[in-house]
């Protein structure tokens, strides 16, 4: 006998869809700021000549499902029949029981249409085979477009590899950019011209940098903001941050490591788990020794240690930055630097009062926030992302390089009041070596009156740059070109 019957499935799937029955509806659960990700899987979703499913991949509360909403009203406004779409969500515990076939089944029982159906499936790594039955689905169903979403990404992708192989694209999407946070809460926005480009600041004279720098003063104060309470729509939008805090320690922390890691993984100790993700909010991005970490951490294996590292950053709570190498010094090799996803989840699981007063702390915050950016402007290109360290010279760091074909991007966080650097510099000695190959080189700082190019004599030269303006320029360049 089954667990579960027709009729409760239609139930739910009934509760899920209502604009089967008013049209209407999905406007209360669509909203109308749209992330740059939903215009990337409504192209997937709707292309003419090149047929795909799409999968979107992120943490808890990034927006994937209001991304899901977002489309749905796009195609019923469009003129697609509202009984032509489903939305089925597995994270339900009745639908968790029942496999995508099932599913779709139930509901084409229900609304016999003909033409195209779009199917909205979400949290799809909860429910057994989704990869094979997706895959049946695009091989036998030329009649259906899909888009699929999940929290824990590399589940997601060794799917895609395994099956989905010409069939469906995985689009990971991380927190909300600066850019975004500031469109989302229609705030005014400084004017900028279409093609301006970070990479054309270093021709800028002083007075047009001053002048560029000036269009940022009104966004300094939601800047501050937005390092605290993080890139997620929904705590942007509150207006109670202490509590919005709390939720993003109890709903993105918490939920995802007692409930999404436990259950998609294999974790023997959730408690050492609990206790690993604190270890590396304490340390983020500073190089991480697992040996070092499994000894102060219950003295357990440095092999288990490792695979729960790898299950935090399946589930997208963490990025590793690899060790690269740049220009003819030897760079530190095996260790990588670990950076929690969004630099608000740091803050609300150590619960730090005053974070905007304590320097060392907002540095390591705005140095999270810049490799978070980076990673989500060069995802789906040729780059590689890490940061460089000298073998010999501990002290000598570049805390991002970007290397892709022709460039090699430095990027140095100096995120304090005094952002000198000197000629003994990592940045500066490797900006100065003809065999390093750079081409652009950052100095993020923190006020708005620090910037312009350095006094080093260099083969390329070195910005100086504040982080609010750097982040947004990333941000807004992202967004022109989707």
């Amino acid at each position: 006998m089954a667990i579960v019957n027709d009729e409760q499935v239609m139930k739910v799937l009934r509760k899920y869809n209502p604009w089967w029955r008013t049209p209407s509806a999905i406007k209360e659960e669509s909203k109308p700021q749209r992330r740059l990700a939903y215009y990337e899987a409504l192209k997937i979703l709707t292309h003419g000549s090149i047929r795909r499913f799409a999968v979107l991949s992120g943490m808890r509360r990034v927006g994937k499902t209001t991304i899901l909403y977002q489309i749905i009203e796009h195609l019923i406004d469009g003129g697609v029949h509202p009984g032509n779409i489903l939305y089925a969500t597995f994270d339900n515990p009745i639908l968790k029981l029942v496999n995508v076939e099932n599913v779709l089944s139930i509901y084409e029982a229900m609304y016999p249409i003909e033409g195209t159906k779009y199917i909205f499936f979400d949290e799809v790594q909860y429910t057994e085979n989704w990869e094979l039955w997706m895959k049946v689905i695009y091989d036998s169903r030329k009649n259906i477009r899909l888009i699929a979403t999940g929290s824990a990404s590399p589940v997601l992708e060794k799917g895609s590899a395994d099956s989905g192989t010409g069939r469906w694209s995985v689009l990971k999407i991380p927190t909300m950019s600066f850019y975004e946070y500031c469109r989302l809460l229609n705030l005014e926005l400084p004017l900028l011209s279409d093609d301006l480009r970070l990479s054309k600041l270093k021709n800028m004279s002083p007075a047009q940098l001053g002048d560029l720098m000036d269009k940022f003063v009104p966004l300094q104060g939601h800047f501050n903001r937005y390092l605290r309470i993080g890139g997620f729509p929904e705590l942007v939008l509150s207006d109670d941050d202490a509590y919005a805090q709390r939720m993003l320690r109890e709903d993105v922390a918490d939920k995802v490591i007692k409930r999404d890691v436990l259950s998609l993984f294999n974790i023997r100790s959730p408690l050492l788990m609990e206790k690993l993700f604190l270890y590396l909010c304490m340390n983020s991005a500073e190089i991480f020794n697992a040996t070092t970490a499994a000894k102060e951490l219950e003295n357990t294996s440095v092999m288990t240690i490792d695979s729960y590292i790898r299950a935090l950053e399946m589930s997208n709570l963490i990025y590793l930055a690899k060790p690269m190498d740049v220009g003819s010094k030897g760079a530190l090799k095996g260790k990588p630097k670990i950076f929690i996803a969004d630099a608000a989840i740091r803050n609300a699981v150590l619960m730090i009062d005053d974070v905007l007063s304590d320097e060392k702390e907002l540095g390591a915050m705005v140095e999270t926030t810049v490799y978070k950016h980076m990673v989500s402007f060069y995802q789906g290109s040729a780059a590689r992302l890490g940061y460089f360290r000298n073998a010999k010279d501990n002290q000598k760091e570049v805390d991002v390089v970007v290397e892709l074909p022709r460039q090699k991007i430095l990027c140095e966080v100096k995120y304090r009041s005094n952002s000198r650097i000197t000629a003994a510099d990592a940045i500066v000695e490797l900006c100065r070596d003809e065999k390093s190959n750079v081409t652009d080189a950052y100095l993020i700082t923190k006020r708005l009156d620090d910037f312009g190019l350095t006094r080093h004599e260099t083969q390329v030269p070195i910005l100086r740059i504040p982080a609010i303006a750097f982040l947004y320029i990333l941000g807004k360049t992202e967004s022109a070109e989707i």
